[in-house]
């Protein structure tokens, strides 16, 4: 059922019907879910929530978003405090058609005079507006409303101006002539004899509305008696907010802690609870693009032999640069484009590396073994997508954010740059092709060979040097775990004695392709002293 003909069956009902306040989408939430059938969006708690005076400080069309949020968050009707109808019959009418088009069902207007003055503020001393002039008021929204089951109720304040149980009948009878779908009687008297006066003589043309916020201690079974149609009640869940919000926020500032409110108060998941979270969770599924998240995995077991006493009591990954290690700013790049879950093989001085939010994975043989046999004691972390880098190496985050882009199974990051000098190391690569310039380019080669340089070797055949930096798609993790454990049953002495560059050629040699993405430059092999003090001049100048 739309929420026009909810609470137009509600005003309508036989039986005496019950609304709730609500001044927001979370209380709104929370009457609904206390089961009441409808909300009564108060303008006195809208106001006071965005913390302004009950006098129309508050614009419409403020009040009108905050509805509109009430409305979004429940599926029960919603009939809103609407003052005076902000305005004249123009200012009404247009305020009833935005009322339509954000799903509110309902509007009770006051025939007080625009800007309007809390009924328990000098009530006796506010003018009341013309008769004429408000049925007019009333009139245009009812021409104006398209669905004919929209709620325009005329609330009568002649009991709060003092005017009388007379003024009070002989209004609410124009109003029911003009169209008004239901009458508030209001009073602010400590008892309900104004409203039993007025029921009395009441001929319930119209549906009757009342607020019992003053005469509360009223048994409700006397409203039923009477013919009430529907209470409101009216500003409860404001005034129970403050309440505890003055309590918990005042026990906050005595205590300076959070010990002894914490147990009186909802957990945060409550609230995410409100807000319907999983709900979201489960829209992020259905609509946002299937981004499969990576993990990584840091090689970083080796003390590191050509940096002195640098790497005495502490492995070369943790060396400082500009005072962050080199392990920190490997997690940072990794960090840096959403990779969090990491792990880190360690080995000398595992004690050293301590990083917080890391998973550690010891290989305790790093003396006899090298990179290859930390890959293999990693082997459980060879499940989805994978990024593995050495851990002494620095790259730009602009190189792994074009690697995760690419699409094959088994992605080597390669530099293309040319390198004359082999007084150290270098693991260079052959690919299918030469490199086309383009730094990352996305025309990965097919690798046909990876050597570690040695005097003797032909530089010019090589295309470029592999950095230390790889990527593994789910498919590409599951062809390294094969392949470790097939090596494992046939072949053990391959997994220790063999270079991480043997097992490359390796799958190369059993049919499994092995890709290489070309970049040039923007990255840096940490293997000497001079590397050491050329990145902490280069990140001091930074």
């Amino acid at each position: 059922m739309k929420k026009c003909a909810q609470l137009k069956s509600l005003i309508t009902s036989s039986n005496l019907e019950f609304i709730m306040e609500a001044h927001n989408g979370v209380s709104a939430k929370i009457v609904e879910e206390a089961g009441f059938k409808g909300i009564w969006a108060s303008g006195l708690s809208i106001s006071a929530a965005l913390g302004v005076r009950d006098n129309n400080e508050a614009s419409w069309t403020q009040v009108l978003e905050v509805c509109e949020f009430m409305s979004d968050a429940t599926s029960i009707p919603i009939l809103l405090d609407g003052d005076t109808g902000f305005g004249n019959f123009n200012s009404f009418r247009r305020l009833v058609q935005k009322l339509e088009q954000r799903n509110i069902a309902g509007v009770c207007i006051e025939d007080k005079t625009f800007p309007k003055t809390n009924s328990f503020i000098g009530g006796e001393k506010q003018p009341l507006a013309d008769i004429e002039e408000f049925c007019g008021k009333i009139k245009s929204g009812k021409d104006y409303q398209k669905d004919s089951d929209f709620v325009i109720v005329a609330r009568v304040e002649a009991f709060i101006a003092g005017w009388g149980l007379n003024e009070a009948i002989k209004r609410a009878n124009a109003y029911a002539d003009a169209g008004a779908d239901a009458i508030l009687i209001h009073s602010k008297i400590s008892s309900d004899k104004e409203i039993e006066d007025f029921m009395q003589q009441w001929q319930n043309t119209k549906p009757v509305v009342i607020v019992p916020t003053m005469y509360f201690s009223t048994p409700t079974e006397k409203f039923n008696k009477s013919g009430v149609s529907l209470v409101i009640w009216a500003n409860h869940t404001l005034r129970a907010s403050i309440t505890n919000m003055q309590q918990v926020t005042k026990q906050i500032y005595t205590d300076q802690s959070l010990m002894n409110i914490e147990d009186k108060i909802v957990p945060v998941r409550e609230i995410f609870r409100i807000q319907n979270v999983l709900e979201y969770k489960e829209a992020e599924n259905r609509y946002l693009p299937k981004k499969e998240s990576f993990k990584g995995l840091i090689l970083a077991a080796s003390k590191g032999d050509n940096f002195g006493t640098l790497t005495d009591e502490k492995p070369k990954t943790m060396i400082q640069i500009s005072e962050e290690t080199i392990l920190s700013r490997i997690v940072n790049t990794l960090n840096a484009r959403s990779i969090k879950d990491i792990s880190v093989v360690v080995g000398f001085k595992k004690e050293a590396v301590n990083l917080p939010n890391l998973k550690y994975i010891e290989n305790a043989d790093y003396k006899n073994y090298g990179i290859l046999y930390s890959l293999f004691k990693s082997l459980d972390v060879f499940t989805g997508n994978l990024i593995i880098t050495f851990g002494d190496i620095l790259f730009e985050e602009d190189i792994l954010r074009k690697l995760l882009a690419s699409d094959q199974d088994i992605v080597l990051a390669v530099d293309s740059t040319k390198y004359n000098d082999i007084s150290k190391p270098r693991d260079l690569v052959v690919g299918s092709h030469v490199h086309s310039g383009n730094f990352g380019s996305i025309s990965v080669c097919h690798l046909n060979e990876i050597q570690e340089v040695n005097p003797g070797i032909d530089l010019t055949k090589f295309t470029g040097e592999y950095m230390g930096l790889l990527k593994l798609n789910s498919n590409g993790s599951e062809i390294f775990r094969r392949s470790f454990e097939e090596l494992k049953k046939n072949d053990p002495d391959f997994i220790e004695s063999a270079t991480l560059n043997d097992f490359f050629n390796y799958l190369i040699k059993n049919k499994q392709p092995v890709y290489i993405q070309y970049f040039k430059g923007q990255w840096k092999d940490i293997d000497s002293i001079e590397d050491l003090t050329y990145l902490v001049d280069l990140y001091t100048e930074k």
